[in-house]
C-alpha cells in the first residue's frame, strides 16, 4: 500500500468506518437529534452541532491546501455559529460534513505522493496548522477528527445519550 492510500484508508475509517481509535465521526454523529447537537450539557463547552461545523470547516480548509492554496482560517470562521436550531438545519450540516468529508478523502487519494514531504506554509503556526509537511497535515486531520470524536461522545453522554 502507497503512503496516499494509507492515508486515504485512515481518512475513511475515521470518518465513515472502523478507525483503531474508537467510533467513526459518523457512527458518533449517527442518531444525534437537532435538540441533542443544540444541547450545550457542559457548562462553557462547544454543542455537537457548534463541534460539527467546526470539523466542516477545517476539513474544507484542508483540501483547500492540498489543492494548492495559501493557508487560512475556514472560510466561516474556527467556531462558526450555528443555524436555527431544527431538524431541517442539522440534516443539512450533517450532509455539509459527509460532503467535506468526501472532498478530502478525494484530494488525499489524488495528492502527489512525492509531495507529501513538502511544507505547508513556512512558520510553525499551531493553530493555523501551518509549518508542517502535507502528511504532517492529513495526520494532523485525522487527530482533529480523533480529538472532536471523543467530545462528540462525552457530549452524547452528558446530554443523556450513550
Amino acid at each position: 500500500m502507497s503512503s496516499i492510500d494509507v492515508l486515504a484508508d485512515l481518512w475513511r475509517r475515521s470518518c465513515w468506518s472502523d478507525p483503531w481509535h474508537g467510533s467513526s465521526l459518523g457512527a458518533l454523529l449517527r442518531d444525534v437529534d437537532a435538540a441533542t447537537a443544540a444541547a450545550h450539557p457542559i457548562e462553557g463547552g462547544h454543542s455537537i452541532w457548534e463541534v460539527v461545523l467546526h470539523l466542516t470547516g477545517w476539513t474544507d480548509e484542508v483540501t483547500r491546501r492540498l489543492a494548492g492554496h495559501a493557508p487560512a482560517m475556514p472560510q466561516a470562521g474556527d467556531w462558526p455559529a450555528p443555524a436555527e436550531p431544527g431538524a431541517d438545519h442539522w440534516q443539512e450540516t450533517l450532509g455539509a460534513l459527509a460532503e467535506a468529508q468526501g472532498r478530502l478523502e478525494r484530494a488525499i487519494v489524488e495528492f502527489p505522493a512525492e509531495r507529501l514531504a513538502e511544507r505547508v506554509g513556512h512558520e510553525r503556526d499551531a493553530p493555523l496548522g501551518t509549518g508542517v509537511s502535507y502528511e504532517g497535515l492529513i495526520q494532523g486531520s485525522l487527530q482533529h477528527n480523533a480529538y472532536h470524536g471523543g467530545q462528540i461522545a462525552l457530549l452524547r453522554r452528558a446530554a443523556g445519550r450513550p
